[in-house]
């Protein structure tokens, strides 16, 4: 059942993510933007801001820090797709 609220609020978390940087993807890559948005928050922006990610627990922080790194993964993903054009 854990599972299934984690990829919930993963996916929820994608969708925002490419919503703010209008980059219109499917369900399944927001949920994978999302996922690996928290890891990339886990390692660079935890230690800053002192708040875990979605990994650790479920709270406004932690949400919001995953959103945070989404953001920056998108971002970074769009520097490669437009180098490779």
């Amino acid at each position: 059942m854990n599972i299934l609220v984690y990829l919930l609020v993963a996916a929820v978390i994608g969708w925002i993510a490419t919503e703010l940087m209008h980059d219109r993807s499917n369900l399944l890559i927001n949920i994978i933007v999302a996922v690996l948005g928290a890891f990339l928050a886990g390692y660079f922006l935890s230690p800053i801001f002192k708040v875990g990610t979605i990994n650790d627990a479920f709270t406004v922080g932690t949400f919001l820090v995953t959103l945070l790194g989404s953001i920056i993964l998108l971002a970074i993903l769009r520097l490669f797709r437009r180098g490779s054009h």
